[in-house]
Formats: C-alpha cells, sequence, structure tokens
C-alpha cells in the first residue's frame, strides 16, 4: 500500500477544512467536525519505535471497562493512528516539519479575535483590562499595651502530704485549693532597656479534720506571695536589678487537737530586698528562664502575735517580733511548656548570711484538660538553718499537694 506524504496529508486536510463550511446539511447546519492530531502543524518532540514499525493500531489490554467499551478503543485506535501518520510522515519529509518541541516561538500576547463577517477576516487585539477601583478598608488600630498581664484563677480538690515538721503547720489530708496567680509585667519590645517585672499569688487550702475533735476544718495552705523586679540592660540578656520579696499568710492556723497556735497573719511575714543583677532569657512563649543573684541582701522576719506564737518557729529570737540579717540571695525561675498541655514551672530561693542558709525550692507539674480543667502536682522542699533541728527532718521541710479542678486564664497581648 502506498503511503501519503506530509504535503498529501496537510493538502488534504487543508481542503477538508476548506469544503466543510461549504457542506450543509438538510436543515441549514454545518455538520459536526471531530477534533484530530492531523489538522495541526507537524512539532517534532520524539522518536517513537513503536509508531515506527507500523502503522496498525495495537490494542491496549490496561484499558477495559465492565461496561462495552468499544468507543474508548475507537478513541484509543484514532489516537494511535493519527500519531503514527504524523511521525511517518516527519520521518519521510523532514524538511517540512517547521517546528522543535525544544525551540517553539514565543506564545503571542493573550488577546481576544473579533471577527467581521463582512470583510471576512479575524484580527487580534488586546485584551481589556478592566481594574477595579477597589479601596481596601481601614486596618484596624491595635492598642499597644506597655504593661502585659497574666492572669489564672483556679479552684481544685487536693491530696497533701505534709512533713511534722513543716513550719506552717498542717497534716496529711484532702482538701480543697483555691489559687490566684497575677504577672504584670513591662512591655520589653517597647522598652527593650528595662526589666519591670511584677507577679502576685495566693494559695488557701481548707480541709476537713478527721483527727481533730476541736474544729471542724484546718487551713491546710494559707501562702501569700509578692515579688517584684526592677532592672536596666547591662549587656546582651543580663541587667542592673534590684529586687523585692514578700511573703505572709492571712488565717490563723492550729495544732491538731490542740488550742495552740502556729501561724497568723503577719506570724510569720518575710521581706527580702536585694541588689545586683538578673539574666532574662525567654524563647516565645514555652521557654522563659530567669536568674536573680544579689550579692547585698536585707532580709526581716516579722512575727507580729508572739503572745500565742513561738516566734523561734521561724528564726526569731524568743521574745522579740522581728530579726533583720544582711547577706546575699538568689532566685531563679524558669518555665517550660512540653505541649499546649504539659507545662512545667520552677522556682529556687536561698538567702544566707554566713550564719545560716535558708531556701525554697518550688516545682508545678500543670496538665490542662480542655480549656477549662486541669490537673495539678505541686511540690515545695525546704531548708532552713535559722531554726531549730527537727529529729526526724533535720532542717529539711517538705510538702506536696496533687489536685484536680477547674481554672480560669486572662492574658494580655502586645
Amino acid at each position: 500500500m502506498k503511503h501519503f506524504t506530509t504535503q498529501a496529508c496537510l493538502t488534504l486536510a487543508v481542503m477538508t477544512a476548506m469544503a466543510l463550511p461549504l457542506l450543509a446539511s438538510d436543515n441549514g447546519q454545518q455538520p459536526d467536525v471531530e477534533p484530530s492530531m492531523l489538522y495541526v502543524p507537524l512539532v517534532y518532540d520524539h522518536y517513537d519505535n513503536a509508531a515506527h514499525a507500523s502503522t496498525t493500531p495495537a490494542s491496549n489490554a490496561l484499558y477495559s471497562l465492565d461496561a462495552g467499551d468499544e468507543w474508548l478503543q475507537e478513541a484509543i485506535d484514532n489516537s494511535n493512528r493519527a500519531r503514527q501518520v504524523r511521525q511517518r510522515a516527519m520521518i519521510d519529509n523532514p524538511q517540512l516539519v517547521a517546528y522543535n518541541a525544544n525551540r517553539l516561538p514565543e506564545a503571542p500576547p493573550e488577546g481576544v479575535i473579533p471577527g467581521d463577517p463582512r470583510q471576512g477576516m479575524l484580527t487580534i487585539a488586546p485584551a481589556q483590562v478592566v481594574v477595579e477601583d477597589v479601596t481596601p478598608p481601614d486596618a484596624p488600630v491595635l492598642p499597644i499595651h506597655n504593661w502585659l498581664h497574666v492572669f489564672n484563677a483556679s479552684l481544685q480538690f487536693t491530696q497533701a502530704y505534709i512533713s511534722g515538721n513543716w513550719y506552717q503547720g498542717g497534716e496529711n489530708n484532702l482538701a480543697l485549693l483555691g489559687s490566684v496567680n497575677w504577672n504584670c509585667n513591662l512591655n520589653q519590645d517597647l522598652h527593650p532597656n528595662w526589666l519591670f517585672n511584677n507577679a502576685l499569688s495566693y494559695k488557701l487550702g481548707v480541709a476537713t479534720t478527721h483527727g481533730d475533735s476541736i474544729r471542724k476544718y484546718l487551713i491546710n495552705e494559707d501562702n501569700f506571695l509578692f515579688t517584684s523586679q526592677l532592672g536596666y540592660k547591662a549587656v546582651k540578656n543580663w541587667y542592673y536589678s534590684a529586687m523585692l520579696q514578700f511573703t505572709t499568710q492571712f488565717l490563723n492556723n492550729y495544732k491538731v487537737n490542740t488550742r495552740t497556735m502556729t501561724a497568723a497573719f503577719l506570724s510569720p511575714a518575710e521581706l527580702n530586698i536585694g541588689l545586683g543583677m538578673t539574666y532574662n532569657y525567654k524563647k516565645a512563649d514555652d521557654r522563659m528562664f530567669t536568674l536573680a543573684i544579689a550579692p547585698i541582701s536585707y532580709n526581716l522576719k516579722y512575727c507580729r502575735n508572739i503572745t500565742d506564737i513561738d516566734p523561734t518557729r521561724f528564726g526569731i529570737d524568743a521574745g522579740h517580733h522581728s530579726k533583720s540579717t544582711v547577706g546575699s540571695n538568689f532566685e531563679a525561675k524558669w518555665l517550660w511548656r512540653f505541649t499546649p498541655n504539659v507545662m512545667l514551672t520552677s522556682r529556687l530561693y536561698m538567702f544566707t548570711n554566713y550564719e545560716y542558709v535558708q531556701g525554697d525550692w518550688e516545682n508545678t507539674l500543670d496538665l490542662s484538660i480542655g480549656k477549662y480543667l486541669t490537673t495539678q502536682l505541686y511540690t515545695h522542699l525546704r531548708f532552713d538553718r535559722s531554726r531549730a533541728r527537727d529529729d526526724d527532718w533535720n532542717y529539711w521541710q517538705f510538702k506536696e499537694i496533687l489536685s484536680l479542678g477547674v481554672v480560669y486564664r486572662f492574658a494580655t497581648v502586645n
């Protein structure tokens, strides 16, 4: 069988395209023309051995349908046949291959093609781009906060273990614990050379007493703590700083089955003021670390009620309301948020007047359950050489509280 040359194929395609508008059906409409690769110019892109070997399309077993697939097989055969004819035409007549796929001319700019039936002309006109005049809405003005506040309050059921020589008294119990924490810090994004952090916390725990025949409940946690830190930047994360810490309790507390008072308002109370350096590090909101070192520190211990309470329990000489000493102290605080629901906070504080050492190490592991539920594990280890030695615990004191309850948090962002 004699093969058609490329020129014959192109001539046949052109004649067919010219004759189709003249062939009208009985209703005056033009017949449908199926698209085919035979109507486009010859463009070389690759050489197909299978296409050159035979012009007889082979069936493709990869395509199969559960229903009749004669239409699909026919379309595949037509596509293969057109591909083979085009490749044979390019091989036999390479001079008619006007384009190579790797060196095609640039595409014309995007436009519209209006037609003029009277002139039988088609022209290419640039597309008209209509730009709407849309005025963006005014961006909301965000407030700038010089002070950043973080507040949270919780009410929790607790289980507590307290050593027998704990300086504020108490006993092992199940109780109800309420806590309030408020932090007010200067915004360092607006004041990068200043450090001014303030923190206030109060914890109150009330428990029923099974072993106390005098009272129906006891106070097992009553702790008010206020700390303040003012610093001016020295170098990088270091600040010249002044530190203040004040702690006391508000309610009376007694030994079990006795009327012996162990603590009351301002009994004890402790004030510490120090001058030194502070290192402050913060990485987003997941990790924060602060280390304050005060080589010069003033410590005041105070007991308002020395009639009912023994002041020597707090390191104050018998018969005296207060005791002042000068020494050194340091405080380290760190926060580590492992996941959005798991957070560990820790505080280590120590003071010495070079005759005795007093220290507190507090740790709180917070496990959030949803938005308002939380579980907390709180441990407090205390060392105090200023008071009498205990036979069982020596100079150490320990408290542990496991709690489950509800929490509310509020924070001010930049």
